[in-house]
């Protein structure tokens, strides 16, 4: 899911960098989809396990997302560690987001799908409109990587309420909706490969679609066998995936494959 450089349009004020986020590979999937079963599993481990409740487990964990915020700002390029702990942090804040809404404040899972789903078109708008890109290829400005981690966290917050949505309301139980999100990235990727759906279009969808499909793996493995889960535990299932996204995020630092090369300073991809 690559597009071509083009002549920048509108070149952004902001100070260049090196584009800050992995190349689109096998290795970014895997992990991602292993940074969103874990949001699921970490926040209910936090939250029911450890007994902290949504309100510290949330507090907690958005100091934490701050602070890895800030590190992933401060570097001038790709960092395997300080975007992956990025990435993980922000996956369990967008959890604890929707659980927020639904759980503390009664906001029905059809609404808060609904909400979040507007505001990530607002999102995309607004960042396209200032940037003429949505392309992941281009983040080597401060405002485009600030577009970049918003959408994130709100693609995070709707896949939570859309996995919450079919697993739980619609009776679809954990299992099926692994099938039905897994199906939808598939007609994604046949639509990108084959049908010529554009890669920017592709990547994104398919970033949504990972959210509930991370998140029903989490339950489905979590969750006692008498709910329709495997009954490892939010313990165990979040030590496990830890474990490997760290085994893989130690070899991408050391061979730096899934690295971008250099962009021309201002170049912007085809939207």
């Amino acid at each position: 899911m690559t597009t071509q450089t083009q002549e920048p349009t509108a070149p952004s004020r902001a100070r260049q960098m090196l584009n800050k986020v992995p190349e689109v590979t096998a290795y970014f999937w895997l992990i991602k989809v292993m940074a969103t079963t874990i949001g699921e599993t970490a926040a209910d481990y936090l939250n029911d396990n450890l007994g902290l409740g949504l309100t510290v487990t949330t507090g907690v964990m958005s100091v934490l997302l701050v602070i890895a915020l800030v590190a992933q700002f401060r570097c001038r390029r790709y960092v395997p560690a300080v975007y992956w702990v990025t990435v993980v942090l922000i996956s369990v804040v967008g959890t604890l987001i929707t659980d927020n809404l639904t759980d503390n404040l009664g906001v029905s899972l059809w609404v808060t799908t609904t909400v979040f789903a507007v505001a990530l078109v607002a999102v995309f708008a607004l960042w396209h409109r200032q940037e003429r890109t949505l392309s992941i290829h281009s983040i080597v400005t401060t405002r485009r990587e600030a577009f970049y981690w918003l959408a994130i966290l709100v693609t995070f917050a709707l896949g939570t309420a859309a996995g919450d949505l079919t697993a739980e309301q619609l009776n679809l139980g954990y299992a099926p909706s692994v099938g039905l999100f897994a199906a939808a990235i598939a007609v994604v990727a046949l639509a990108h490969y084959r049908f010529g759906l554009s890669a920017v279009t592709a990547f994104w969808v398919a970033y949504v679609l990972t959210r509930p499909l991370g998140a029903s793996m989490g339950d489905l493995l979590s969750q006692a066998r008498a709910d329709g889960g495997l009954g490892l535990g939010t313990f165990v299932t979040s030590g496990v995936f830890l474990a490997a996204i760290l085994g893989l995020v130690t070899y991408l630092t050391v061979t730096r494959r899934d690295a971008t090369e250099a962009r021309r300073p201002g170049a912007v991809e085809a939207p």
